[in-house]
């Protein structure tokens, strides 16, 4: 489970033109959840308590810190009522995915972002609600848009690298007024679709980064890396650059759905989300298959302000399916 040191050429996956799309969108989408619900009884402990809790190398979902064993977080909860959105109305239609944010923060979610709540609970009208939390506070470049992209990667990866990386700028704008946290949502949705592809994500970067911002792009640069480290992180991981970058450094540094998910929780941390992110890397790559069942077994998803509703691991594989098959539009 020990991930390579940054200068060693990676073991990334072996065979996987094997996979289909669907294995491949389903595997992003399960994925992301898994590492949420694997990673959660770990956030803001110390690095390397993954490894302590299982010494042997093969972890479960065994829960803690208020979470069952295999219980999502905010972040996939999130992530289905995007997905959701998105089949229901057709498209991309950020009042509504606003609306059921707001629904489901009033629901008193058992965990939600210090910012998304402010934002989400503020009042404010969806188109402006976070432009007015960021020039109040100046602060919103947390990891929040990125923990729930994973369904909004799938959907739109089909219409093209500027229709789904615009797509993320708008779905990130909804909670983050700063751009930082649109870019780096760009980027996310990037690596998904040529992961979706059957390409590289990671040699994918530059051409990625060529499509950011201007002014964003020096940082993103960074993070980014193929010699960037967590360890040369400037902010906590709950900030959308260490964050994304430690995913990428996962990802690069293993060989597995499982090892990149314990490399990224044994950064500790924000170890759900950072999980959540690598989940959604890892599974795209590797695909539904490379998900172990002891994993996705317990995994469940409820959905404050739903209903009652709670999704499983074949709740989450037909949503894939479903976003796989939805249309995706030329311009979002």
């Amino acid at each position: 489970m020990t991930p390579q040191d940054p200068a060693t050429p990676p073991t990334r996956p072996r065979r996987t033109d094997h996979l289909t799309r669907t294995d491949r969108a389903a595997g992003a989408v399960v994925g992301s959840a898994v590492g949420d619900a694997l990673g959660a009884p770990f956030e803001f402990g110390p690095a390397g308590a993954f490894s302590a809790r299982f010494p042997d190398g093969v972890g479960e979902m065994r829960g803690g810190g208020g979470w069952d064993p295999g219980e999502a977080t905010d972040d996939t909860q999130m992530a289905v009522l995007v997905g959701e959105s998105l089949l229901e109305r057709g498209g991309l239609e950020p009042a509504d995915v606003f609306g059921r944010f707001r629904r489901w923060a009033a629901a008193d979610p058992k965990d939600i972002g210090l910012q998304t709540e402010i934002v989400l609970t503020s009042g404010d009208p969806w188109d402006l609600a976070a432009s007015l939390h960021f020039q109040m506070t100046g602060l919103a470049a947390g990891n929040g848009s990125l923990m729930r992209a994973a369904t909004s990667a799938v959907y739109f990866a089909e219409a093209g690298q500027e229709a789904t990386m615009a797509a993320a700028r708008r779905l990130a704008a909804l909670t983050h007024g700063d751009g930082a946290a649109w870019e780096g949502t760009a980027v996310l949705h990037e690596l998904v679709r040529v992961a979706l592809d059957g390409g590289d994500p990671v040699a994918a970067v530059p051409d990625t980064l060529a499509r950011v911002a201007e002014g964003h792009r020096t940082r993103w640069a960074t993070v980014l890396a193929p010699d960037w480290h967590p360890d040369l992180a400037t902010e906590f991981n709950g900030a959308v650059w260490p964050c994304l970058g430690s995913a990428l450094w996962a990802l690069r540094t293993t060989g597995t759905y499982e090892s990149a998910v314990a490399a990224a929780i044994d950064l500790g941390g924000d170890t759900d989300t950072v999980a959540a992110v690598t989940g959604t890397l890892a599974g795209a790559v590797y695909g539904l298959p490379a998900i172990p069942v002891r994993w996705t077994g317990p995994l469940h998803v409820p959905l404050p302000g739903s209903g009652g509703r709670v999704l499983d691991a074949a709740d989450l594989v037909a949503l894939a399916e479903a976003l796989v098959r939805g249309p995706a539009p030329a311009h979002p």
